[in-house]
């Protein structure tokens, strides 16, 4: 079975996942970002991004739309094959969202530092 597989340096976590959306509010604008994630054994596959608002480098890309508030659009990258984040407490941080609830990554991990975001192997 396909999971989501998280590493903060020593740290690691197995979550049974397939799907997830990955939010966080942007440091300057202070406004949500939000991307839905499909996990699969090509990497993690962005099928969808919107953006609350516009701004510091926030510019919705050629196409998206504005519906109830938020930019939605469709990015166009192929799969990847990790996703890295960086963990501060400078920063809101960042949410994993799945199943109708939100959990900080800070929490999962216990920590600061790049965390990394994988397709785990299969067992």
């Amino acid at each position: 079975m396909i999971a989501l597989c998280l590493a903060l340096g020593l740290v690691q976590a197995r979550l049974p996942l397939t799907e997830f959306t990955l939010a966080w509010t942007h440091s300057v604008e202070k406004v949500r970002w939000e991307e839905d994630y499909r996990v699969t054994a090509a990497g993690l596959e962005l099928t969808a991004a919107r953006v609350q608002g516009s701004g510091a480098g926030m510019e919705p890309p050629a196409g998206a739309e504005l519906r109830t508030g938020w930019w939605h659009y469709r990015p166009a990258l192929p799969p990847l094959p990790a996703l890295r984040l960086t963990l501060s407490s400078y920063s809101a941080g960042y949410q994993l969202c799945a199943a109708g609830g939100c959990r900080a990554l800070a929490d999962l991990l216990g920590g600061e530092g790049v965390v990394e975001l994988t397709p785990c192997a299969r067992e």
